[in-house]
């Protein structure tokens, strides 16, 4: 009897285990279908000219130019961590948000950092798959695949990003896991 209790606490125990470790390994993210309205698009492709910049439209609406493919693995879904290293910048040239630098090596070097590729914008959702590890590409985003009609705000509650910004980011895809 006390062997049958045995093996059932252990019986328990095992789908317990294999229960939470199921959902450890579950992708919660889902792909956006999110595309970019025409007048977004239009005033993008116009920012473009007006900057200078030839660049491949995306079908989400999205520009991009591939300036260095990479080599090797690329991001396979959502769901990989991606280590990059970045600058934003309005079209204005004025930079919003960047990786940091380490200024304890000469020269100094960005910062790489992780985070998996669902919890980023939809812009880098879409436009950091096109590249490879070591690759380096520029994204000129629209407002509807960046932040939208809501301002992005630093942890202070101070306004990074103003509401539908149209937006450039230069990526460097360190990584991918």
């Amino acid at each position: 009897m006390m062997l049958r209790k045995i093996f059932s606490v252990l019986v328990i125990a095992s789908l317990v285990i294999i229960s939470c470790a199921k959902k450890i390994g579950t992708c919660s993210y889902s792909e956006s279908k999110t595309i970019a309205p025409a007048a977004e698009i239009d005033s993008l492709r116009t920012l473009l000219k007006d900057s200078g910049i030839t660049a491949i439209q995306n079908t989400a609406g999205f520009f991009y130019t591939i300036n260095q493919q990479g080599s090797g693995t690329s991001v396979m879904n959502l769901c990989s961590n991606v280590t990059v290293t970045y600058k934003g910048t309005f079209f204005t040239g004025k930079t919003f948000d960047a990786t940091g630098i380490d200024s304890t090596v000469t020269p100094p070097q960005p910062v790489p950092v992780t985070i998996p590729l669902g919890q980023l914008i939809i812009g880098w959702q879409k436009g950091i798959p096109l590249i490879k590890k070591d690759g380096d590409i520029t994204l000129y985003i629209p407002p509807s695949l960046a932040y939208g009609s809501v301002p992005a705000t630093d942890r202070y509650g101070n306004v990074v990003v103003p509401a539908n910004s149209y937006l450039i980011f230069k990526i460097h895809l360190v990584d991918i896991q």
